[in-house]
């Protein structure tokens, strides 16, 4: 029984990696291609990213405090305290800024774009816009898929913020620690090669939050217990391969910006 789940198992693994993979290449085949629906792209950035907001602030003030207050202790018996700011400032920029973000947003727009693909799939409303003569890929999927992509790292930058922001009170309880003097130790120790790549792999973890929850939607099938096995399959398979991915490009921008 057990050998015969496994098997089950492995084989909706390589259904989704293949199913995935068409759905990317169908993607790019339909976003070059005019009409230019520029109006729904920014309907959806407002929708995932104003939304996600709320979340994601305290996601990156929790942040900033715990990163101080668990790594200030260490820094004293070292003897390192005043380097504390820019530890901070480099672990948020260069890693946990990015992919805690980038989790946060695939489990609250992934499900979403999911359930709410999925349950145009099993109404039929997707085959009723085929009848119309709309290309309903180009206008459910590519838009939210580029406005996914573009709002991830807005959202990255604004928390990054939130969680030196949240360093610094966390210093203020413990040692009140001047306001100038925690900017500039926070501007010296970052450098252009710790910027860019922590933000430029957010582009690659939207897309996947977008591409991962349209797929899931748009292949929903079996009423609405298709509709939530796709917002729930939709968290888990992007959060996967954002881990996945995060892995690889963090070797890339070592090799390309070596500190």
């Amino acid at each position: 029984m057990a050998k015969i789940i496994t098997q089950q198992r492995l084989t909706e693994f390589f259904e989704t990696i293949g199913g995935l993979s068409s759905f990317t290449a169908e993607f790019f085949r339909n976003v070059f291609k005019p009409p230019y629906d520029i109006g729904e792209i920014k309907k959806h950035m407002d929708e995932l990213g104003v939304k996600t907001l709320p979340i994601v602030s305290i996601t990156g003030l929790i942040i900033g405090l715990v990163l101080t207050m668990q790594s200030q202790p260490v820094m004293i018996r070292f003897g390192a305290e005043a380097f504390l700011p820019g530890m901070v400032a480099l672990s948020v920029v260069r890693e946990l800024g990015p992919v805690l973000t980038a989790l946060i947003f695939a489990g609250r727009v992934s499900s979403g774009i999911g359930a709410e693909i999925g349950s145009m799939r099993v109404t039929e409303q997707i085959d009723a816009m085929e009848v119309s003569a709309i290309n309903p890929f180009k206008f459910l999927i590519v838009t939210r898929v580029i406005a996914c992509t573009l709002i991830l790292p807005i959202l990255t930058v604004y928390v990054v913020f939130i969680a030196i922001i949240g360093g610094y009170i966390a210093l203020i309880i413990s040692n009140n620690m001047s306001f100038i003097y925690y900017v500039d130790s926070v501007l010296d120790s970052i450098q252009f090669g710790d910027v860019i790549p922590g933000i430029a792999k957010t582009f690659v973890f939207g897309f996947v939050v977008g591409i991962v929850g349209s797929y899931k939607g748009y292949t929903a099938a079996r009423g609405t217990e298709g509709v939530g096995k796709a917002s729930t399959t939709s968290v888990v398979v992007s959060s996967l391969i954002i881990l996945l991915f995060d892995t690889v490009l963090v070797k890339i921008t070592l090799w390309l910006w070596p500190t």
